[in-house]
């Protein structure tokens, strides 16, 4: 899966893992600032599809969530309001995602999160044989079996995926 097999130092979401003593496997990647799931994917010579992203978001009363959502699609925010049930939901700006999950931008994990923030899982992500998701750094993400999220980090399935 990855072209890179550099060990990545410890980081909260690795520890995470560990400690529940899930199996996870390391892909090593150069960061490229705008870059996205396109340029770690074409990286790792992963489909788009199975590459992972963690968006942290906020409803109408400011309060965070987490949607995990595959690398080619977008979230529909509508969609996902009408499901989670909220009257709206939006990106939140990058300096309040770190402050709520503890990771930058481009780093950001569902695992070993700051604080405890619900999180919602794309129907179609559980229903792929193995995922990559952000490891909890830049340039860094771990492949699991996407059906551990919903034990794991209380991921509720949603259907809110739009084509990009």
């Amino acid at each position: 899966m990855s072209k890179k097999t550099a060990h990545v130092s410890e980081t909260p979401a690795t520890q995470f893992l560990r400690q529940r003593g899930i199996v996870f496997t390391e892909h090593v990647y150069d960061y490229v600032e705008h870059g996205g799931t396109a340029e770690s994917s074409r990286q790792l010579g992963v489909p788009e599809h199975a590459v992972v992203k963690t968006l942290v978001m906020q409803d109408e009363k400011a309060q965070p969530l987490i949607v995990l959502m595959h690398g080619d699609r977008q979230v529909s925010l509508k969609e996902l309001a009408r499901q989670i049930p909220c009257k709206k939901v939006e990106p939140c700006k990058p300096d309040v995602a770190q402050r709520h999950s503890g990771y930058m931008v481009g780093g950001t994990s569902p695992f070993g999160l700051r604080k405890a923030m619900p999180v919602f899982v794309e129907q179609g992500i559980l229903d792929l044989p193995r995922i990559c998701i952000n490891g909890g750094r830049r340039g860094y993400l771990v492949g699991i079996d996407p059906r551990l999220l919903p034990d794991l980090v209380a991921a509720r399935p949603v259907h809110c995926a739009s084509a990009e």
